[in-house]
């Protein structure tokens, strides 16, 4: 008898490669989507996925509706990836934020508790827990017992959400884990994520399509990694005896620098001359670096990344620069490159 999972945002980026990996390990797949006026769905008809999906409108603010989700689906597991998930955004919008990445975690935590504790959560947790605390600690790599320092309200928000998992695990024998994910990319990746901000700009500029792309701080360090790899970490972790959390990473890091000059020289540009620095693009707390050691992962997880830094730069680019020749050749219309809105 096939597995049941129910994947909370399922229309991003991670919702859609893990809904493709689910469904291809024979899962019956249920998605709990936020119903919009426009619809968010470019990721999953991408995919192909759609037919195999059965998806609920919901709310991640919404205990009703949570609720409802998993009477219907009846999950063995649910994939908790639903989020405001862009760090500029949570300056604007804190409260927006603390709602769905804080207190909608706590009502997935006790619906569950409430209709069935047999049931394993997975929550999307984040590196940007850590924030700053490499500061004050100075570590090589960031790891489980790496001391967070949260700089944004996204990060504040993210890690509330991480300790009440923490919390529900040890006060009510549930499997509840964190997947404590550094950045992984992909070409599904939202225009609001700076590596696809890149790609996607880059790819217009060599067709002629615009002449030049902004951007802020050049010189912020990331771990980036691919992001259908790390939704296989996701389900290994709940294929596990025993709930625990894992850092998630490649043990590698980049500056936006490095990840722009690779996209360039893969498309013959000159970054000098197609790229602005805006200081207005730059966050109200800047986080410079992010490293993270997954060696628990390869141990317990059996689990590493395998796609390098080039290579992850070169499959967006070609991406992005094939959807745009799509476009020019008449062929489709690339609602994801021009109106991809932050939906979760």
């Amino acid at each position: 008898m096939s597995k049941r999972a129910l994947i909370t945002g399922i229309t991003g980026q991670d919702g859609s490669y893990l809904a493709k990996l689910l469904i291809d390990k024979w899962y019956k797949v249920f998605g709990l989507y936020r119903r919009t006026s426009s619809p968010n769905m470019w990721r999953i008809l991408s995919l192909g996925i759609q037919n195999e999906i059965r998806l609920i409108p919901g709310d991640m603010t919404d205990m009703a509706s949570i609720s409802n989700a998993i009477i219907q689906a009846e999950p063995d597991e649910i994939y908790n990836l639903a989020a405001q998930s862009f760090v500029g955004t949570s300056f604007e919008q804190p409260l927006v934020t603390a709602h769905v990445d804080g207190i909608g975690v706590v009502m997935v935590l006790e619906a569950i508790k409430q209709i069935n504790r047999k049931i394993k959560l997975y929550h999307a947790s984040t590196s940007e827990l850590f924030g700053n605390g490499r500061v004050i600690t100075n570590p090589d790599h960031l790891d489980e017992k790496s001391v967070l320092w949260p700089v944004s309200p996204y990060a504040a928000s993210k890690l509330y959400a991480f300790h009440q998992i923490r919390i529900y695990r040890e006060a009510y024998g549930m499997f509840a884990v964190n997947g404590i994910l550094f950045n992984h990319e992909s070409p599904l990746r939202g225009m609001e994520f700076v590596t696809r901000k890149i790609t996607n700009a880059l790819a217009r500029i060599k067709l002629g399509l615009q002449k030049t792309l902004e951007l802020g701080n050049l010189d912020s360090r990331r771990d980036w990694g691919f992001a259908p790899e790390y939704v296989e970490a996701m389900w290994l972790m709940l294929q596990q005896s025993v709930p625990d959390d894992f850092v998630i990473s490649t043990g590698e890091s980049h500056t936006v620098r490095e990840f722009l000059d690779l996209a360039c020289q893969h498309l013959d540009l000159d970054p000098s001359v197609c790229v602005v620095q805006s200081k207005k693009l730059f966050r109200p707390i800047e986080l410079n670096c992010l490293l993270g050691n997954s060696t628990k992962a390869k141990k317990v997880l059996q689990w590493e990344a395998r796609t390098a830094f080039r290579e992850l730069t070169k499959i967006m680019v070609d991406k992005d620069l094939e959807r745009w020749q799509d476009y020019l050749n008449g062929k489709i219309f690339p609602w994801d490159a021009i109106n991809d809105p932050l939906l979760y």
